[in-house]
């Protein structure tokens, strides 16, 4: 058993929350595995990384949105040429309406966190969420405010470096 299996566990009904790179990647590697590494948003990703964020999405039941970061995917997205670009709005449309849970997190919420003006108004969603939701990020900032308030998080840079092996 690795190490990251016992926080998958618990939270494997609750759900987890994907910030915007990772969500990202799902999407750019599931319309063309061979763009992963030519786009310059996942380039610093591989097709393995690719396959073990499978896994861990596969894992769960619930996975986990807001807005303000399909916002962000939404925007990267169109920097991509065709035809990748309208298959990959095609699966972002699609894992929207069938896989994802989206859970809108009013901005005046976001803007009032004390830590506003560091994260900004997406990680701040984030934030506010996370209590409630595994949060997995390649974000360190965020990652490191998360563990210091206590709350559970997936640095992704730490699982894929150290090629841990997740099982479903």
């Amino acid at each position: 058993m690795n190490e990251i299996r016992p926080i998958l566990e618990r939270y494997k009904q609750k759900g987890i929350l994907i910030d915007t790179n990772i969500l990202l990647l799902w999407f750019v590697g599931t319309a063309n595995r061979g763009r992963i590494s030519k786009f310059n948003r996942t380039e610093k990703f591989t097709a393995e990384d690719y396959d073990l964020l499978l896994r861990i999405i596969l894992f769960f039941n619930k996975i986990v949105t807001t807005p303000h970061i399909l916002t962000e995917v939404n925007s990267l997205i169109n920097q991509i040429g065709e035809p990748e670009r309208s298959q990959c709005l095609s699966i972002f449309a699609d894992i929207i309406n069938h896989r994802l849970t989206e859970s809108k997190i009013e901005s005046a919420t976001a803007t009032k966190l004390e830590n506003f003006t560091k994260f900004g108004l997406t990680d701040c969603g984030i934030i506010v969420l996370a209590k409630d939701y595994l949060v997995l990020t390649d974000d360190f900032r965020l990652a490191n405010y998360l563990q210091t308030v206590g709350i559970d998080v997936i640095n992704f840079n730490h699982i894929r470096r150290n090629e841990w092996k997740v099982k479903g």
